[in-house]
């Protein structure tokens, strides 16, 4: 059975691929956040544009997704997901990539808004705790073994 780009322990088929065929089955936001990281690595671009919240344009900046879309993402960790307060919920995460040959860390807490039984990717924010807890040349928190500010900083 292949895992999931996603990082979860179930197979594709049985985690992400759902939701990149009906965005509606993803019934929280990290689900929905974990669909829109595997479709970075299977490049669908098109499933990352559509979640994306109306209000966002996402359509406008479809070059700019694309180039995202393209890096080299290499793993997911979740960090924090709880369960959402009504129409709204947050899932932090740390997202793994290579660039000109050195990995790198997306550490987002990302917003989701429910509209019409769909949730949809509004903002994030990068958690301003660990940029005022790690100096710039402390070992990064997020276990790669580099200076932050080679890493996530």
């Amino acid at each position: 059975m292949s895992h999931c780009p996603c990082g979860s322990a179930k197979a594709y088929t049985e985690c992400c691929q759902p939701i990149h065929q009906n965005h509606a089955l993803a019934i929280l936001p990290e689900q929905l956040m974990r669909a829109r990281y595997c479709a970075h690595v299977l490049k669908l671009i098109d499933f990352v544009i559509k979640t994306y919240h109306p209000s966002c344009d996402a359509e406008s900046q479809r070059d700019g997704i694309t180039e995202s879309v393209n890096m080299g993402w290499q793993r997911l960790e979740v960090v924090d997901a709880p369960l959402p307060i009504g129409d709204t919920g947050f899932v932090e995460f740390k997202a793994y990539l290579v660039e000109q040959g050195t990995e790198q860390c997306m550490h987002e807490r990302s917003r989701f808004i429910k509209e019409h039984d769909f949730w949809y990717y509004i903002d994030g924010e990068f958690p301003a705790e660990q940029a005022k807890k790690t100096g710039r040349n402390d070992p990064c928190g997020c276990g790669s073994g580099k200076k932050f500010k080679k890493c996530c900083g």
